[in-house]
């Protein structure tokens, strides 16, 4: 990656993870847990919630993390149902995100200036990139590994009924992790094809919105 293809990508991945983690912080306040505001995460200022060796994994590899936020699940409502929505908020806010993107993108399209200068192509295509970023973080949160988000799905019932077997899905999740962004992004193998899911759901949004080629 050179340093043209960094620069574009380091707005996308501030605006992504920022979102997220609001996503999640907000999430929590509205299902009855103050902790995440008054940890100060309730807030889209980006150093509230950027993690940077999560963040520069994102820039090397297109995989990576922020903060994780902070909540107690004793002042929720229904436990394991929003520790749940808590954990999807995140992915989710990216979905949302990346859609905003592709939207603005194709909207762009038929502005002259846009669609008929080299500068224009450029801005059209680098705000489609931040689509993909988002469709990426989107993705990759969903993966069923500690301590992403969508091992919180199980992770809420586990937790009660065998902590100890909590403790070390955590363990040897974050170590699977790590070999799977190896695998995937530096030695090219491809273990969960996740390059050919962002480029799958990133097609199907981009061709529903009639995106030309």
């Amino acid at each position: 990656m050179n340093l043209t293809q960094t620069l574009e990508i380091i707005p996308a991945a501030v605006i992504g993870l920022t979102v997220h983690e609001f996503s999640h912080a907000y999430a929590a306040y509205r299902l009855g847990d103050t902790t995440a505001k008054e940890l100060g995460r309730v807030s889209l200022n980006p150093l509230k919630h950027i993690d940077w060796i999560g963040f520069f994994l994102i820039v090397v590899a297109g995989f990576g993390w922020a903060k994780p936020v902070t909540f107690n699940p004793q002042n929720l409502k229904n436990k394991h149902r929003d520790e749940i929505l808590i954990s999807i908020a995140g992915p989710l806010s990216n979905l949302i995100l990346a859609i905003l993107f592709f939207v603005i993108a194709r909207i762009l399209y038929f502005v002259s200036f846009f669609n008929g200068t080299d500068l224009g192509l450029w801005i059209i295509n680098l705000i489609v990139l931040w689509g993909v970023i988002n469709i990426a973080l989107f993705i990759f949160n969903l993966i069923p590994l500690p301590p992403l988000d969508g091992s919180h799905v199980y992770l809420t019932y586990i937790q009660d009924i065998n902590p100890k077997l909590m403790v070390n899905l955590y363990k040897y999740g974050t170590a699977v992790l790590f070999a799977i962004i190896i695998g995937e992004s530096w030695l090219h193998i491809n273990i969960l094809h996740i390059s050919e899911m962002i480029n799958a759901v990133s097609y199907i949004f981009l061709r529903m919105l009639a995106f030309p080629g």
